[in-house]
């Protein structure tokens, strides 16, 4: 029977990556929709940006207590992987603790099973550490109500889905103390003693079993093993579908940030070879193409769909957290207005998987006669915008929901001329005065003399 184990363990295992691999693929042709933009200059900065911001957790600790409790978890979650290593060795194989009984009988088997001791009893450490920050982010969510996390934006599977992290967090650390605390419990009903050296299993967790029946602990150790490898590839397989695959796209998102100043909004060329001709006295805007050219067809201002962003905006749409920071520190939602940030990234990323869906049904040619501008997003929304870039400035990994309301603005105003009075009045002053006021050039200057 110990064949078994292996093919079922590398069928597992397999079905689980090949799912997640095909989904990754649809993630990145659906990302791949988006307008092309360069982001590739300053390699040493984007390397930097992304060690200090994904990996080093830089702009997470503006918040000090959730940071240190999300700190708890991704250190569990990196260190983990050590021990998931060997996890997949001995499934593979079908052995038991394989890298343990290969540096015991070594010549330096004191030194090795040291190291091996000390990495399982750190990553136990961590993982109590990691529980404690769940139920402390359990009750931050469902008891506390921190109001960031209970926005209408979160209601129905955003809320569920934060749940169901933190519930399947609880059951790898379950699983992890089960299979060690069973496996030095049968250790000392063998032998007298465990050769397993953990800190919280090998004196809390096993003596407290020590005494149960020798055929129960093989199946709770049995049971904590394939228990933790399944939750593994459980979660592998729900990621694509959870805010967490932040996890993975975090990394690419950091390191692909705009490096431009904050506050610096992008001009669009077809503007500025427009007004470039109209300021060049030699230029007639009423001539005729050149023989042969081809037609060109009429720029698009803004946005409207997914299609009509940059891959960028729709990379940091997949990347978001949902953890609300945005939101919190936004005025305009402060002040009880429409405007959430959270929830413009959050509709982007649904209507991006909608299309994705589309084309996988019916083809990259099929219309739904739906877009992200009005069926997603509101007018009402997109206006309450003040541009001031807190919401920039709060992502702990760089995302930019700014230049998303900028975009759909652009279309609002420029393709469907729907703006406000007072805007369009702003709009005319700045085109026939050159700044907002109705005031020409010469009675400001006359103004600024007066005060002299």
């Amino acid at each position: 029977m110990a064949f078994i184990q292996p093919i079922v363990f590398a069928i597992v295992t397999i079905a689980a990556f090949a799912f997640v691999f095909k989904k990754g693929k649809e993630i990145y042709r659906n990302i791949n929709l988006g307008q092309k933009e360069d982001l590739t200059d300053q390699p040493d900065k984007r390397l930097k940006n992304m060690l200090l911001i994904a990996l080093g957790q830089k702009k997470m600790f503006r918040i000090t207590l959730p940071a240190i409790m999300h700190l708890f978890i991704y250190l569990a979650f990196l260190v983990t992987q050590i021990e998931l290593l060997e996890i997949f060795i001995d499934g593979f194989t079908g052995q038991h603790r394989l890298l343990f009984h290969l540096f015991s009988e070594t010549l330096d088997s004191g030194f090795l099973t040291g190291i091996y001791n000390f990495t399982i009893s750190f990553i136990e450490v961590l993982s109590i550490l990691a529980l404690i920050a769940t139920f402390v982010f359990l009750a931050r969510r469902n008891l506390l109500k921190v109001p960031r996390f209970v926005k209408s934006e979160m209601n129905g599977w955003p809320k569920l889905d934060a749940n169901i992290i933190l519930i399947a967090e609880i059951w790898l650390v379950a699983c992890i103390f089960m299979m060690n605390g069973a496996d030095v419990a049968r250790e000392i009903q063998i032998n007298g003693s465990s050769p397993y050296g953990f800190l919280i299993s090998g004196n809390i967790v096993g003596p407290a079993l020590s005494g149960l029946n020798i055929d129960l602990l093989k199946v709770m150790e049995r049971f904590g093993w394939w228990g933790h490898i399944l939750g593994v590839l459980g979660f592998i397989v729900y990621l694509p579908y959870s805010k967490h695959l932040h996890i993975m796209l975090a990394f690419p998102n950091t390191y692909f940030s705009r490096l431009k100043p904050r506050g610096e909004i992008f001009n669009m060329p077809a503007i500025t070879k427009e007004i470039k001709a109209m300021m060049d006295p030699n230029a007639d805007p009423y001539a005729a193409p050149a023989e042969g050219a081809e037609a060109v067809a009429p720029p698009k201002f803004g946005a409207k769909d997914v299609q009509d962003l940059s891959w960028k905006n729709l990379l940091d749409a997949y990347s978001c957290t949902e953890c609300g920071r945005c939101t919190a520190a936004c005025p305009a939602n402060q002040t009880g207005k429409l405007l959430s940030p959270r929830k413009i990234m959050m509709d982007t990323r649904d209507r991006l998987t909608e299309v994705g869906k589309n084309i996988d049904l019916h083809g990259p040619d099929f219309i739904d006669n739906k877009q992200l501008l009005g069926d997603f997003i509101s007018v009402e929304e997109l206006r309450a915008c003040t541009t001031c870039q807190a919401c920039v400035q709060e992502c702990p990994i760089n995302i930019d929901p700014l230049d998303i309301i900028v975009q759909l603005r652009r279309a609002l105003i420029m393709e469907d001329s729907n703006s406000p009075e007072e805007w369009n009045l702003m709009f005319s002053n700045i085109e026939n005065n050159a700044a907002p006021w109705q005031f020409s050039q010469q009675d400001r200057e006359k103004w600024v003399s007066d005060l002299k």
